[in-house]
């Protein structure tokens, strides 16, 4: 045997002992930092059952699953000898949504516009798309400098009260 093809061999061997090393079997699935989704209910999110084999990519599309439910703000999934741990950080829950600064246009016509509802899980992207209507509205009416500014205020049990800050500003000419 020649000095590459035991190089060659040697390099194959330890290629297919990480392969194989890591694509364990799935003995048990541990869902740690959930508070108001259910265990079970994370679980059948997942593209993984017990008895799989777990791999990069199962990994990667188990992240994917849950980050798609909008209920997460962060997933991280790993294997542990087996043991698939899913840690997740819940989205919280929207308890009201309230307007300050806005003399001009009247709440109930910027509540209508906006889709954030309470008790409804909040996402970063469901604030930019109600921020971009509330700008669109004074748009409408000839306010093209106002100013709007989504604060959150954290409350217990990871709920949050969502205050958009409106600076009018003057009707353009």
């Amino acid at each position: 045997m020649t000095y590459l093809s035991r190089t060659l061999t040697a390099l194959m061997a330890g290629v297919l002992l990480s392969t194989s090393a890591f694509a364990a079997t799935v003995s048990k699935i541990e869902v740690r930092g959930s508070q108001r989704v259910e265990v079970e209910t994370i679980k059948t999110y997942l593209p993984v059952t017990l008895g799989d084999h777990l791999d990069q990519d199962a990994l990667d599309r188990s992240v994917k699953s849950l980050y798609a439910t909008g209920f997460f703000a962060d997933v991280s999934v790993k294997d542990a000898n087996g043991t698939l741990i899913v840690d997740v950080v819940e989205n919280p829950v929207i308890n009201q949504v309230a307007f300050e600064g806005n003399d001009k246009i009247d709440d109930n016509e910027l509540m209508a516009e906006v889709r954030l509802r309470p008790r409804t899980v909040l996402t970063r992207t469901k604030i930019q798309d109600d921020t971009a209507r509330l700008y669109q509205i004074y748009k409408r009416s000839g306010r093209f400098s106002a100013q709007i500014d989504p604060k959150l205020i954290q409350l217990d049990q990871n709920r949050v009260d969502v205050v958009f800050e409106v600076s009018e500003g003057p009707v353009t000419e």
